[in-house]
């Protein structure tokens, strides 16, 4: 009996450590990427049903929304769940998966992906936008409409895209497993960058509409649809950027799909005065806004969310503590970058 006994224990002893060297390797071995990967991890680490706004869509989002001026200036307890051109079939996945552990009052979702990139398959910046969502059936439908059969080996499972960082690990990789946790319920999923690169101001005349390709249109529908079906607000937005007559025509045909169901939809491209841009100042590129240009966005975006929506102020409540946490972070984050 003392044997049977002896030979269970060991063979529970062998699954545990079984199950805790490979939650330590992957945590060492994964790509610590803030473009997508760092985002979608962090979203898992959120205290439940706490996040009010969900921001979605591409770069733009965790480039040019403050999540820390949006908690400290209006008390909104807000999470860029964002990747870098995140095309919309990708961004339903995510708002799917988002929904399993948070119930969104509203979701801004950014259109730039869908005006830069018309093609079904998008691979250039699908690592960020894969790598961080956990193993699910919800993954794994991601991922079947994401990338064609003969190229899933470079992007699944994930194991088998890390084996390139064996010779560029650092200290940092080693820690980060036992770090992640408290790092990653404080990121909030904002990158602040305080270069600046000087802009020409377009000056938008586009009339026309369309050039929107049609599996974008359908998975811009399915995430209309998803939000109604779960009396979530959606706010479609084109976050200010250097546009161009092309991307402008889509997004007229955005503004046509918003006013058939009836959502709100505001290109911001048109309010460049209004949110206060300095093109010589604000912009770190021709595409994404600098620290300074990110919190005159945010400012106005957090105004355009409190005008249009029903948002409780969180301050001072102590469920809502790691949004302090992260506003002091970025604070100290920026001061770092400046010296």
């Amino acid at each position: 009996m003392l044997r049977v006994i002896r030979q269970h224990l060991l063979r529970v002893l062998f699954v545990l450590l079984t199950v805790i060297s490979l939650w330590y390797w992957n945590g060492v071995m994964c790509i610590k990427n803030d473009d997508g990967i760092e985002q979608a991890k962090a979203m898992y680490y959120q205290p439940k049903n706490t996040v009010d706004v969900v921001m979605m869509g591409s770069s733009h989002i965790h480039y040019d929304i403050d999540t820390g001026i949006l908690w400290k200036d209006y008390g909104i307890s807000s999470f860029d769940y964002s990747a870098a051109e995140q095309p919309l079939w990708i961004t339903y996945y995510y708002l799917r998966e988002f929904c399993k552990y948070q119930t969104p009052k509203v979701v801004v979702l950014d259109l730039y992906s869908p005006a830069l990139r018309t093609e079904d398959y998008q691979y250039e910046w699908l690592l960020p936008n894969v790598l961080g969502m956990r193993f699910s059936l919800n993954k794994l439908e991601m991922l079947d409409v994401s990338i064609e059969r003969n190229r899933i080996k470079d992007f699944f499972p994930s194991f088998a895209v890390y084996h390139g960082r064996l010779n560029e690990l650092t200290a940092e990789d080693f820690l980060y497993p036992f770090r992640s946790h408290t790092e990653l319920v404080n990121f909030k999923g904002y990158k602040p960058v305080v270069k600046a690169v000087p802009q020409t101001k377009p000056v938008i005349t586009q009339q026309a509409s369309g050039m929107l390709s049609i599996k974008s249109e359908i998975y811009l529908q399915k995430i209309i649809d998803y939000t109604k079906e779960h009396d979530i607000e959606l706010f479609l937005i084109v976050t200010p950027y250097i546009t161009n007559d092309d991307q402008e025509a889509i997004y007229n045909r955005v503004k046509e799909i918003a006013q058939m169901n009836r959502i709100d939809f505001n290109s911001t491209n048109y309010d460049y005065d209004r949110i206060g841009l300095d093109f010589d100042k604000d912009f770190m590129d021709n595409s994404h806004l600098n620290y300074s240009g990110a919190g005159k966005f945010t400012r106005y975006l957090g105004s355009e969310l409190k005008s249009r929506f029903e948002l409780a102020d969180h301050r001072g409540d102590a469920a809502y503590e790691s949004w302090e946490v992260n506003f002091n972070e970025i604070a100290d984050y920026v001061k770092e970058l400046k010296k």
